[in-house]
This record gives structure tokens, sequence and C-alpha cells, in this order.
């Protein structure tokens, strides 16, 4: 599957976690249900995932941790935020900077209806 196969798939899986639970919850609860519903489907999912950053032989081994990585191809990132803001942006697209990835999602939770809360951000997709 490629990315955006997978994009829609996770898309589908949040808003089936907030039509059940609504906004305004905390992070870790979305993140613990998106990751079961996910897994209901059969998409599998890493939550908690270190991320990497090397500055001219200086390694940091987790420098990061990226909130979820599904079949390895597609970074989230969860939000319960008022708005997603510019900041949240720069900090999933460094995450596929660093990890290599071209497709990440950014998910804010706290929106009476999802979609207003969901942006796709790439690095050279």
């Amino acid at each position: 599957m490629k990315e955006n196969d997978i994009s829609g798939m996770i898309i589908g899986a949040a808003i089936e976690v907030h039509r059940q639970l609504g906004p305004g919850l905390l992070e870790s609860v979305y993140q613990q249900c998106l990751a079961k519903e996910l897994d209901l489907q059969g998409i599998q999912c890493k939550c908690e995932v270190p991320v990497r950053a090397e500055y001219k032989g200086l390694e940091f081994d987790v420098a990061y941790r990226m909130d979820m990585l599904v079949e390895d191809i597609v970074a989230v990132e969860l939000k319960v935020a008022e708005n997603i803001l510019r900041v949240h942006e720069s900090q999933l697209l460094s995450y596929l900077k660093l990890s290599g990835l071209k497709l990440g999602l950014l998910l804010n939770f706290n929106e009476p209806v999802l979609k207003h809360g969901i942006k796709r951000v790439v690095n050279n997709l």
C-alpha cells in the first residue's frame, strides 16, 4: 500500500474514534483508541516511536517521539488543541525529515467535526 491509501484508512479510523468519543479528551486516550481501531482493521501501528537525529557526528538516539507510525510509512501526530498551529505542522515536518518519511497526518481531536482538524504534511512527496 502507498502513503495515500494508508492515510485514507487512518482518517477513517480517526473519524470512527471521534464519532464514539467526541472532542476534548486527552491525547493519550485518542492515541490508544486510534491504535485499537487501526488494529481492529488489520492496520499495523506503533505508538511513541523514537525519532533519531544527527548533527555533524553528534547523534541523538531519541531526539523526539512520534505519536504514531502506521504501516511504517505514515507519521501521525495527535493534538487536542483550540487550533492547529504552524508550530504543530513544523513539528510533524521535522519528524518526517528526520525519519525519511514522506507523509504525515496532524489530527486535532478537539474539533466538533474531525474533518476540520485534519492536516496533511508532506516531505518531498
